[in-house]
């Protein structure tokens, strides 16, 4: 899967999550947000999370630590 990880308006991180075969350019496009801070690629292994990769197109790069756990921290259970 891919990812974007945007600031919201009051400058929250928010993951979006989606499938390989959008560009992350393409999927940028149809988001509400301003700022966009880290795009890759994501995969859940049995340890967690694994952020890698970027988008040249953006100019982005994974921030593999940081971008796994705003995912995670997204998806945990409330």
């Amino acid at each position: 899967m891919k990812y974007i990880i945007v600031q919201d308006f009051s400058g929250q991180e928010v993951p979006f999550i989606f499938p390989r075969r959008v560009d992350h350019a393409d999927f940028r496009d149809q988001l509400p947000y301003g700022k966009v801070v880290a795009a890759g690629f994501v995969q859940l292994t049995k340890d967690g999370f694994v952020c890698t990769g970027g988008d040249t197109e953006l100019n982005l790069k994974a921030r593999e630590q940081i971008d796994a756990e705003v995912i995670r921290e997204a998806l945990r259970p409330r």
